[in-house]
């Protein structure tokens, strides 16, 4: 699931919402939260503002 929402958001090329993310990838926008927070922990995605993420 983390590399699915990694590569998603790479494509995306600009910092996307978990449930844009959901959509292009076709699963609840719950399991991409939790799958966001794991890529956090390691340190391979970033918030550079609220509720908006994108790789590092």
């Amino acid at each position: 699931m983390q590399d699915k929402v990694l590569k998603a958001m790479q494509d995306a090329g600009k910092p996307v919402r978990p449930g844009d993310v959901a959509k292009v990838i076709g699963v609840e926008s719950k399991d991409v939260s939790k799958a966001i927070q794991v890529l956090k922990k390691e340190g391979k995605v970033h918030s550079p503002k609220r509720c908006y993420y994108e790789p590092c």
